[in-house]
């Protein structure tokens, strides 16, 4: 996989591949606090319910990997810093402010606000890498991206609830723009694969404590909650051992602002499987403009500004 994900084409549809895997992660994640009747204050449930979710994705990349080496893939003490940094940072921490925040606000708003992870990576993966530069059209197509996210929060329905959790996904993309940094440091002398797996097993397992402390509690004997726990870890699976694996042969900026299809197919699987209300102009025009974002971000252009 990692040969052929080094191809631009296929890179291309790689980074489609995992914002769409990542577009029907929210949705379903609102689906599964249904299911298992977790409240919108129930925090311990939730970080429950992302650890388990992100302790099985971990098992399955590790599970996958250790049958394509044909041997137990046992993790190397030179990989212990990359593990903990990745996982505290990409999985911990932008899922801890993702899980709290999705239960105070809206799927579409959630999708949307979570298009900032890309402009952050873009604006800052120049700082350390000297591949990624930073241009003027670059900074257009965040601007744009960034207006896409305040008109989506400024119209219709805004109530303080609203805002706590806006400002918590805020954070998580934070995390998550750290996270692609990371993972493009870490994957330059170890297996992209192999570190998914163990970080996103470390993570897991660090929130799911995290839960119990707090009091969480789920009815594994619920079938259709666990149906939709399994079906996202298997989300996290895919979708990070490939985004992984393209950041590592790929410039940072130009693989992350990919993510900016997610509120995309985030909002449209919103509408579709929450009911909620995606045709509003604020929605269409701020859809609108992410998009635009994205292309002026990959156009090649001179003039980089050092």
């Amino acid at each position: 996989m990692n040969g052929i994900l080094k191809k631009p084409a296929a890179a291309c549809l790689g980074a489609v591949f995992c914002t769409l895997l990542w577009g029907t992660a929210f949705p379903f994640i609102k689906l599964g606090y249904r299911a298992f009747a977790i409240s919108e204050g129930d925090v311990g449930s939730m970080l429950l319910f992302a650890g388990l979710r992100f302790s099985l994705a971990g098992l399955m990349v590790l599970g996958v990997f250790s049958l394509s080496q044909k041997r137990f893939a046992m993790i190397q003490k030179s990989e212990l810093k990359a593990v903990f940094w990745l996982g505290s940072v990409q999985t911990a921490g932008q899922y801890l402010f993702t899980y709290g925040g999705i239960g105070f606000t809206t799927g579409t708003n959630t999708s949307i606000i979570t298009a900032c992870a890309s402009f952050l990576t873009v604006l800052f993966a120049p700082i350390f890498f000297k591949s990624d530069r930073l241009t003027w059209m670059k900074i257009l197509g965040c601007v744009l991206g960034f207006g896409g996210v305040l008109i989506i929060n400024g119209g219709g329905g805004f109530s303080l609830d609203t805002l706590f959790g806006d400002i918590l996904i805020f954070i998580s993309t934070v995390y998550a723009a750290g996270g692609n940094l990371i993972a493009k440091k870490v994957t330059q002398k170890n297996d992209p694969v192999k570190i998914t797996a163990y970080q996103l097993l470390f993570g897991g397992l660090f929130l799911t404590a995290l839960g119990l402390l707090w009091g969480g509690n789920l009815d594994l004997l619920q079938w259709q909650g666990t149906l939709i726990l399994l079906w996202l870890a298997l989300v996290s699976a895919a979708a990070f051992s490939v985004w992984t694996t393209l950041l590592k042969y790929h410039p940072a900026g130009k693989i992350s602002v990919f993510n900016l299809l997610v509120p995309v197919f985030g909002t449209v699987l919103s509408g579709l499987l929450l009911g909620e209300n995606v045709l509003r102009a604020e929605t269409v025009t701020a859809v609108l403009l992410i998009a635009g974002g994205i292309v002026l971000v990959n156009v090649e252009k001179r003039g980089e500004i050092s």
